[in-house]
């Protein structure tokens, strides 16, 4: 080969570098692209991975709980399936000396009572959460649509046509069935508020009915504060003329 054609060879690889050099980057390039696009695949194949382990895991541990709530109710249910703590029979530790709930024991002094000696969440004068607006208890008003209120517009548990809890076999009230031996009910079979052997809360000082007693209705007049009786105004003046 003689130095003119060597020359020529030499000219031509110089212009053809640039387009073999363009050619190498851009398959490096896609070389790059392409083990891109698999490192991404493989980080979202182990994020999916991940993400099912954790649910997985949650799963678990959530069952775990609820196993150990259900062992904790059950441990906390005594053998007459009371809760344990409130069981008389079982002496609950929320049972006092005076067989009542501690909390509401008026005895005991404790946290429910509030200082007019009422259970403190349904104590007008203390706006007790029980009581609604319109000074009666939450549960059984019908203008707030109370729980206890049945679709007869009755108290549940005193309504018949719904079989009310407090209602038995005799389509009686159960508290006042002689029947039944109704807890109202007094050794002389009398309701135990109106029975005069028993000092009943409705028989007064003059051994009469406390409702019906002219005498007892008189001194609760002469001994209503005068502030009272300005709140009573014209309607409990007309009473009395009554």
């Amino acid at each position: 080969m003689t130095r003119e054609e060597r020359k020529l060879v030499a000219a031509v690889e110089i212009s053809q570098k640039p387009e073999k050099d363009r050619q190498r980057k851009q398959d490096q390039a896609s070389k790059g692209k392409e083990a891109a696009g698999k490192r991404l695949a493989a980080d979202e194949a182990a994020c999916v991975s991940n993400s099912s382990t954790r649910k997985r895991r949650r799963g678990e541990e959530a069952d775990a709980v609820g196993q150990g709530a259900s062992k904790k109710k059950l441990r906390s249910v005594c053998p007459h399936q009371r809760q344990r703590s409130r069981c008389k029979e079982c002496g609950g530790a929320s049972i006092c000396q005076h067989q009542r709930k501690r909390s509401t024991c008026k005895e005991c002094g404790g946290a429910g009572i509030c200082q007019h000696q009422r259970q403190r969440s349904k104590c007008k004068e203390c706006g007790g959460a029980s009581i609604c607006q319109h000074q009666r208890r939450r549960s059984t008003c019908k203008e707030c649509g109370g729980a206890s209120i049945c679709q007869h517009q009755r108290e549940r548990s005193q309504c018949k046509d719904c079989g009310g809890a407090g209602i038995c076999q005799h389509q009686r009230k159960r508290s006042t069935c002689k029947e039944c031996g109704g807890a109202s009910i007094c050794q002389h079979q009398r309701v135990r508020s109106q029975c005069k052997e028993c000092g009943g809360a409705g028989i007064c000082q003059h051994q009469r009915f406390r409702s019906k007693c002219k005498e007892s209705r008189d001194e609760a007049d002469t001994s209503m504060p005068a502030d009272l009786e300005e709140l009573a105004g014209p309607a409990h003046a007309a009473g009395k003329d009554l």
